[in-house]
């Protein structure tokens, strides 16, 4: 019976990864995708560091099977799910499961920083 080859772990620095504006978000919504199938081989998770200038955002949307996990590490901000909008700042952790449409908006004074967590890396 032929091994799989183990997957290699790794060490990044934030600063390897370039910024992206990735489809659906705009104004200044850019991200550097640090773990995911593209950078690290992941096949559980995509996790993402973001960073949207004042008046930035992603497209309200929905997933059929990602779960997301933001967590909030600087600035302000509106999240909205399922029509429902909330200031989230420094510190807040918003958790999205499959079928709730979601967006979050920089409405604030300064970059809004945050990280996600997405998983499974694929919406199918």
């Amino acid at each position: 019976m032929k091994r799989k080859p183990k997957p290699a772990a790794l060490i990044r620095n934030v600063v390897e990864e370039p910024w992206q504006q990735f489809p659906g978000h705009f104004g200044g919504a850019l991200s550097k995708a640090l773990v995911g199938p593209e950078t690290a081989g992941a096949k559980l998770i995509d996790y993402r560091i973001s960073c949207y200038q004042p008046m930035a955002y992603v497209a309200l949307h929905t997933h059929k099977v990602q779960e997301q996990v933001y967590h909030v590490l600087d600035g302000e901000g509106m999240m909205e799910m399922d029509g429902k909008r909330q200031v989230v700042r420094r510190h807040d952790v918003i958790y999205i499961p499959p079928g709730v449409e979601h967006a979050i908006y920089n409405n604030g004074l300064t970059d809004l920083t945050f990280i996600v967590a997405t998983t499974p890396v694929s919406d199918e």
